[in-house]
């Protein structure tokens, strides 16, 4: 089985440089040639000729690909101007190999720049592409590298990172007190970074595009990776196909704890996305004040109560269901505190906790222990720190995701632009669907219907939150194209999912 597309670390990603120039075997130069030509293909296919380039380039091999970026732009006419930030007296082999290049067919287009005045004030039309530093930076820019890329930001609308923003960190935190690129575009080589996935860098990444450049690596590297990417062809291949001769025993019993007085839209939302997941059969408990509502908007569904405006049980049979989904709009009484641990006590099968479900928990923290193994917790950050602790910045929030998955044996799907899986393995997964159009009240509700429905039919615990989260993203993504963010709500997303399993299984 194919995996997701690793995300390497920066010496990951030197060990698979060196690994491609010796197993092709292809010259280090000439991979930067294929790098500098994907970058170029890329600026040709969204910038017509009379564009403008203002290339500033390091003195690395982030430089080097910069400058042959800029000698394959002027041969294919476009109009560029180079400009070489000398804030060292170091240069890369292949650096220098593309400066002398660059010098002997348009030297006329290069200024070197050692003082930051001789950066030219940008215009508006201009496209400035940054070619300044790459995966290798450790330390915060300071000098002539820091003064040049303070002066790009203030001066340019529109920035080209080439592989990394310059300035910021790919594997760490990096503090909004550095001097960072805000690129409108990065495009990067091959594999995401990490420092992609994370809200506080989207600022500086602007929107991030993967260049396959054709590197290679070993299984043992692979096997050393343990973020990685959900893309579609890996979403493809988990997929079970429906037989002929099923029926709905086939696709298990979901039981839906959901809704209170004030919140069933929480409990229709996510029934009608359960059952568009495929699931045979779906139970719905919810208070009294809901049974009718449930009964009418999604009448698939059986029902039975459970309180009269919020949730309240003193017993539950869950031996005929095969997973349950516990939390939309349920709310926190005491009463619905009881309940929810009633469910946690009697119920040992992996099950999908979310919303009030989660909140419940954080002011009872003790039942942790009482979450049957290989459950998946769906919260958002706030959720999640209520269960955790408050931390500092994304890159601590995603160790200390990772740990409480590895500590508490669940999978953890934090959400968010790239909503994040994290396994009892140690594993993380970055999800690469979805859009703000998701950023309204029930698309959590709509994602927890998605999961819970899955693992009825018998997928893993992680193939449920992947697929369903990725599911739930396309499907969003379709809504998109139909009625743009905005105006979309998560009843148009649900009426996508099926579109959205069309088209991987298609």
């Amino acid at each position: 089985m194919q995996k997701a597309l690793p995300i390497f670390s920066a010496e990951q990603i030197k060990t698979i440089d060196s690994y491609t120039i010796q197993s092709e075997p292809i010259a280090s130069i000439d991979l930067m040639e294929r790098a500098a030509s994907k970058c170029t293909h890329w600026i040709m296919k969204h910038y017509d000729v009379e564009t403008i380039f203002k290339v500033c380039c390091g003195l690395g091999n982030n430089g080097g690909d910069g400058l042959a970026i800029a000698r394959q732009l002027l041969d294919q006419g476009y109009k560029v101007e180079v400009f070489i930030i000398n804030y060292s007296d170091k240069y890369s082999h292949d650096f220098l190999i593309n400066k002398k290049r660059l010098e002997n067919k348009y030297a006329p287009f290069i200024m070197e720049v050692n003082d930051v005045s001789h950066l030219p004030h940008f215009k508006t039309s201009d496209v400035v592409v940054d070619a300044l530093f790459g995966i290798g930076l450790t330390k915060s820019l300071f000098g002539l590298a820091a003064e040049c890329v303070n002066h790009i930001n203030q001066s340019a609308e529109e920035i080209i990172a080439i592989d990394v923003p310059s300035g910021l960190f790919i594997d760490d935190f990096t503090s909004k007190d550095n001097i960072i690129i805000r690129a409108t575009h990065t495009l990067t080589f091959q594999n995401p970074k990490l420092a992609f996935m994370f809200a506080e860098n989207s600022a500086y990444v602007g929107n991030g595009h993967v260049l396959d450049i054709d590197l290679k690596w070993t299984e043992e590297i692979q096997n050393k990776c343990h973020d990685f990417y959900v893309t579609e062809n890996f979403i493809r291949q988990l997929l079970k196909p429906r037989h002929k001769f099923s029926h709905k025993g086939t696709y298990g019993h979901g039981l839906l704890v959901a809704g209170s007085y004030g919140k069933m839209g929480a409990a229709i939302m996510s029934a009608h996305a359960l059952l568009r997941s495929g699931a045979g059969l779906l139970t719905v408990c919810v208070p009294q004040c809901g049974y009718d509502i449930m009964q009418t908007s999604v009448p698939e569904a059986m029902a039975f109560v459970g309180g009269n405006y919020f949730l309240q049980l003193n017993e539950i049979n869950t031996t005929s269901y095969s997973t349950i989904g516990i939390g939309p709009g349920i709310g926190s009484e005491k009463e619905t505190q009881h309940a929810v641990k009633l469910i946690l006590e009697s119920f040992k099968k992996p099950m999908t906790l979310d919303a009030d479900a989660l909140n419940i928990i954080s002011l009872n923290k003790e039942w942790l222990s009482l979450i049957p193994p290989n459950s998946i917790l769906t919260p958002h950050p706030k959720e999640f720190e209520r269960l955790t602790q408050s931390v500092a910045n994304d890159f601590e929030r995603h160790q200390l995701q990772i740990e409480f998955s590895k500590q508490h044996q669940v999978y953890v799907v934090l959400k968010g632009a790239h909503t994040c899986v994290t396994t009892p393995q140690g594993e993380s997964y970055f999800n690469s669907t979805g859009n703000s159009g998701l950023a309204k009240g029930g698309s959590g509700d709509v994602l927890t219907g998605l999961i819970t429905g899955l693992l009825a039919q018998g997928y893993s615990s992680f193939e449920a939150s992947v697929i369903g989260v990725y599911t739930h993203g396309l499907a969003a993504d379709i809504t998109k194209e139909e009625k743009g963010e905005i105006a979309m709500i998560p009843t148009d997303v649900i009426e996508n999912i099926p579109n959205a399993f069309k088209q991987l299984i298609n």
